[in-house]
This record gives structure tokens, C-alpha cells and sequence, in this order.
């Protein structure tokens, strides 16, 4: 990664999201690292849970004002908050003020949490203004835009724009890469057949495209997109962005299972 400018406000929040830190540590250190590398002082504050998003969703404000006023004492003093998921990103920025209507100050503590919100890839590409330099990944990969990251945040150029200078890499569009997998986070549990019927049409796609790996900045889209792959026998490789960026796609893949040593 290029150097970031001089002037630029560094210390940034790393809200690393409790499917990463749950299911794919991976991601959060790769996120720190590209963060780093381009410059930024990375905090991952300790009391940092759930965004709220599950509870919102299900349409319970209670509990989802209590986490998003956790959420926001403990990222409320970073010059940035970055987030690795457009879907967590997407909460803290576009859903938390409307938690607050009976509350004019954590509204306002809301709003300007929410100012300083960012999609990890977007932060790298809009803000430090970085480029990818130095790391490099052989294959084929198809990029997937999740619903909230590209219609919440409006993250649709910067990660290729990222993948674009990784040497060795060559991204094959697919033709829906822009519709839902199925996922939707309470979506597949409240409606699974239409889920189910979803993300085989979204495997349907990404076969299409012949690209040996599949990217995306969700873990929630992409560990449903791994599972389907992996019941239908398919052999894609699954994985977050920031692990091709950060260089540390070399370990298993999202939903592969460990290798076993004796």
C-alpha cells in the first residue's frame, strides 16, 4: 500500500464484527494489516460485541439501542471507525441515529459516530487514497457486491479498483453480481426455501463465470455462498477481500476444513 497523506487523522477504530471474530479471525488481522501498512494507528477496542443488526432486524429497538450505546462509547473517540462487512458498516452509520428520536444527545453521539463510519475498502480507496502495491495472488477470482455494501454504503468501485493492483490476479465479472445471495441475515432463517432457491441461483452464477475464487467484503454472504458451493460438491475458493489484499490468502479457505497433522 501507498503512503496515506501526512495531515490525515489516523487512529482508527477497528470494529472487527462477531462473525470475524467468531468464525474468521483471519479477516480482522488482515484488516489491521492493510490499515497499518497504509499508515494508521489501529485500535480494536475490548468492549466491542454485536452491532445490534440481528436484533434490529427483528424488529426489537430495545436491545439494539442498549448495543448501539455500547457500540458508540466505544468508538466514539477514534478519528475513524472501519469497518470489514458493508452490512455491520451500514448499521452503525445509516441505522444507529434512528435508535436515538427521544434522545437528542446520544442522537447527536449517533450521527457523529456515523460521520466517520467507513466500509474497509472504501476507507482505503476514498479517504487514505491508496493504492495495492507489492502483493499478489495467481488466479482467477469474481468479485460479489453484497446488498448493503453496495446499496447502504455505495461500495461498488473501490474494491476492484484495489484488486485491479494485485499482481497475478484477473477478476472475472459475473452477470449478478450485484443480486442477493440469500442471506439477508434474519432472511434465510425466517425464509429458508426462498434463501435456499437464492443462493443456488447465485452459485449458479459464480460457476459461470469459471473463476477458481470467490471474493466479497461480507462474511455473512460469504459463509452462505461457501456452504452452497460445499454441499453441491463445487470446488470454489471462498474468501474475504482484505485477505487477498493483505496478502494472506495462503491458509484455508472460507468453509474448508483444516488439514489435519499428526
Amino acid at each position: 500500500m501507498s503512503e496515506k497523506p501526512a495531515t490525515l487523522p489516523t487512529h482508527v477504530g477497528l470494529f472487527a464484527t462477531c462473525l470475524v471474530d467468531l468464525t474468521r479471525p483471519q479477516v480482522g488481522f488482515a484488516s489491521a494489516k492493510l490499515l497499518q501498512d497504509a499508515g494508521c494507528q489501529v485500535s480494536v477496542p475490548k468492549a466491542q460485541t454485536c452491532c445490534g443488526q440481528p436484533a434490529y432486524n427483528a424488529g426489537d429497538n430495545a436491545d439494539a439501542r442498549a448495543i448501539a450505546t455500547k457500540t458508540i462509547k466505544a468508538f466514539e473517540n477514534f478519528d475513524y471507525v472501519v469497518v470489514p462487512s458493508g452490512s455491520c458498516a451500514g448499521m452503525l452509520k445509516h441505522h444507529y441515529p434512528g435508535l436515538f428520536g427521544d434522545d437528542p444527545d446520544m442522537a447527536a453521539r449517533a450521527r457523529s459516530l456515523a460521520a466517520k463510519t467507513h466500509e474497509l475498502t472504501a476507507f482505503l480507496v476514498d479517504v487514505l487514497k491508496v493504492e495495492v502495491t507489492g502483493v499478489a495472488f495467481d488466479g482467477t477470482v469474481t468479485y460479489h457486491d453484497s446488498c448493503s455494501a453496495l446499496r447502504e454504503m455505495g461500495v461498488k468501485r473501490q474494491p476492484r479498483r484495489l484488486l485491479a493492483g494485485v499482481g497475478g490476479l484477473s477478476l472475472k465479472e459475473a452477470k449478478e453480481s450485484e443480486t442477493c445471495c440469500g442471506f439477508g441475515g434474519l432472511f434465510c432463517v425466517k425464509y429458508p426455501e426462498i434463501s435456499g432457491r437464492m443462493v443456488d441461483a447465485k452459485v449458479d452464477d459464480i460457476v459461470d463465470t469459471g473463476a477458481g475464487t470467490l471474493l466479497s467484503g461480507d462474511l455473512g454472504c460469504l459463509m452462505n455462498m461457501a456452504g452452497r458451493l460445499h454441499r453441491r460438491g463445487i470446488a470454489t475458493e471462498v474468501r474475504h477481500i482484505a485477505e487477498v489484499l493483505a496478502g494472506m490468502a495462503d491458509g484455508p479457505a472460507i468453509g474448508a476444513a483444516e488439514k489435519k497433522t499428526d
